[in-house]
């Protein structure tokens, strides 16, 4: 990733945040405390976009059966 493609964020972390974040970027392999933010908001939003993703589809469903709820209803039920 280019550093030009990247947008700079400043964030305040508690101590033992930084602390155990230090500890991963010493033995998971990340170059840095960026590329260790970076990977671990990379699986946040892949993680969230799936949940999110999901109670949509949940709403979606229940709207549908509402409406047939509704259409049953009107049909059998309002004479």
């Amino acid at each position: 990733m280019d550093e030009q493609d990247l947008e700079k964020v400043t964030i305040r972390l508690p101590p033992r945040y930084l602390k155990a974040l230090d500890f991963l970027v010493k033995v998971d392999d990340f170059p840095s405390r960026s590329e260790a933010i970076r990977s671990a908001v990379r699986d946040l939003i892949y993680q969230r976009v799936d949940t999110v993703m999901d109670k949509l589809k949940k709403l979606a469903e229940a709207d549908k059966s509402l409406a047939e709820m509704e259409e049953f209803e009107k049909k059998f039920l309002s004479k």
